[in-house]
């Protein structure tokens, strides 16, 4: 028997490439949806009829009634965390898209949100891509022990580059306690930065962003053996997150990433951007981001983005 999906916010592509991936299959379908972001009615409308949906629920409430897991996808995650609690409530489990959230207040309400029972699940595709489980999954005998990652990622600071940190977090797992800003470059008008995070004394990684401009996911991973670098393929990003989604809804048992892990990834980009605006490039470390960073601006964001987007839905 299928999954209901229900759908806040269609701000982002992903609600549409996620339903073109569920709709071509047999597991799971998106039913409803709640919009109160930036996307007009005609959206919506369109959105529906595209995905020949059950229909548009009038508050977040009604649509956790209405279906068996929710999926929160407005592109402000300082919303985030709201618009999933109508799903906790309701004894539903809620996927968040990345990024999860913005600030370190946030990623502690996360936290006590999952110690209370909620059922929490996310984010970023590039965590759960194919090249990335096929690698994580060798042996120490086949490759050696990995000493170092460089991962690059394109568009913006956080809501994009949030995909190579979790990348990085897919591969490597947690345990990173510090970030630090290497430095930037800016031509014609983009610009890109680059970040390193310490795991520990033999392990470091590093990801350059590029504001202003789309890179791939590009990884070299250095081991104590050899080199070895791979581009991610994009084009197989959501069926990799979904299928596990499917996998969880269908069996209770999961393969997905636990709140902590997807929060430590927010953590190193907080301390990161600490490193670059506060800190001249020294190493921040994660344990001392002061719980009054104000961290990444949402609803910032959010303006932006709807200035900037073309309807896709209608």
């Amino acid at each position: 028997m299928m999954f209901k999906i229900g759908v806040v916010n269609i701000d982002v592509s992903h609600p549409q490439g996620f339903a073109q991936y569920l709709h071509s299959g047999d597991r799971a379908r998106i039913t409803h949806v709640f919009n109160d972001g930036f996307r007009g009615d005609d959206e919506v409308a369109g959105f529906i009829k595209t995905f020949d949906l059950e229909g548009r629920c009038d508050s977040i409430a009604d649509l956790a009634k209405a279906v068996d897991i929710g999926f929160v996808q407005g592109c402000n995650w300082d919303k985030h965390i709201e618009h999933a609690k109508e799903f906790i409530q309701a004894g539903k489990p809620v996927f968040i898209d990345k990024p999860m959230v913005g600030n370190l207040a946030d990623c502690k309400e996360l936290e006590k949100l999952v110690a209370g029972g909620a059922v929490i699940i996310g984010s970023s595709s590039a965590r759960y891509a194919n090249e990335i489980v096929d690698f994580a999954a060798k042996s120490e005998d086949e490759i050696g022990k990995i000493m170092h990652v460089y991962g690059t990622a394109g568009v913006d600071e956080f809501n994009y580059a949030i995909h190579i940190v979790e990348a990085f977090g897919g591969l490597l797992g947690t345990g990173a306690t510090g970030t630090k800003f290497l430095g930037s470059s800016s031509l014609n008008g983009k610009t890109c930065e680059t970040y390193q995070i310490r795991f520990s004394d033999s392990l470091f990684a590093t990801y350059c962003t590029f504001l202003g401009c789309w890179q791939p996911f590009d990884m070299v991973i250095t081991t104590t053996k050899s080199t070895h670098s791979f581009r991610i393929d994009s084009s197989k990003l959501y069926a990799a997150l979904l299928d596990c989604i499917c996998d969880f809804m269908e069996t209770g048992k999961s393969k997905l990433a636990d709140v902590k892990s997807i929060i430590e990834s927010v953590k190193i980009m907080l301390a990161g951007r600490i490193s670059r605006d506060d800190k001249a490039g020294l190493e921040v470390l994660l344990a001392d981001i002061p719980q009054s960073d104000p961290g990444f601006d949402g609803s910032k964001f959010e303006k932006q983005y709807a200035a900037a987007a073309s309807k896709i839905y209608a």
